[in-house]
């Protein structure tokens, strides 16, 4: 799969340089190890416009056909991620969330806390991935095989 994608980090306490932003790199490496073009990432804090401006420059300005978030789906006071989705997507894509969150929940019960959602703006498919390493593995490890199919019906292709 040769489409471009862009990954969005969403932790306030990573673009404030306290803590590392592990996920971004994995996130890129698997999604390159898996034939992707990731070409644009961007790291802001748990913040309603600049999570909203930086989702709608990549899907309207730049064009990506993914756009991966991750952080700020849990229960924290900041974590606002969801929301700021809904907002921007013209159309939800709620199976992907909860084929992520039924795998990864045999593992770990957890799972089931996560409030992250998908959906599309344009052609571009937006979806929340945790914030957790761990977890962000997991969930591509389900959702990786889904997309290609998801965008060519975005593309009015393919209704194998």
């Amino acid at each position: 799969m040769s489409e471009q994608v862009g990954i969005l980090t969403i932790s306030d306490t990573c673009s404030q340089g306290i803590r590392e932003d592990t996920a971004t790199p994995l996130i890129r490496r698997i999604l390159e190890d898996a034939g992707w073009i990731v070409s644009e990432t961007a790291l802001v804090p748990d913040d309603v416009q600049q999570i909203r401006m930086r989702l709608i420059q990549m899907a309207d300005q730049s064009k990506l056909r993914l756009v991966l978030t991750t952080g700020g789906t849990g229960f924290g006071p900041r974590d606002v991620t969801p929301e700021v989705t809904r907002s921007v997507i013209e159309r939800e894509a709620p199976g992907l969330p909860e084929a992520m969150r039924a795998s990864t929940a045999t593992r770990n019960p957890l799972s089931w806390l996560s409030r992250g959602v998908a959906g599309l703006r344009g052609r571009t498919l937006i979806v929340n991935l945790p914030g957790s390493p761990r977890a962000v593995e997991e969930c591509l490890r389900v959702l990786l095989p889904l997309v290609p199919h998801a965008l060519e019906m975005v593309d009015g292709r393919s209704h194998r």
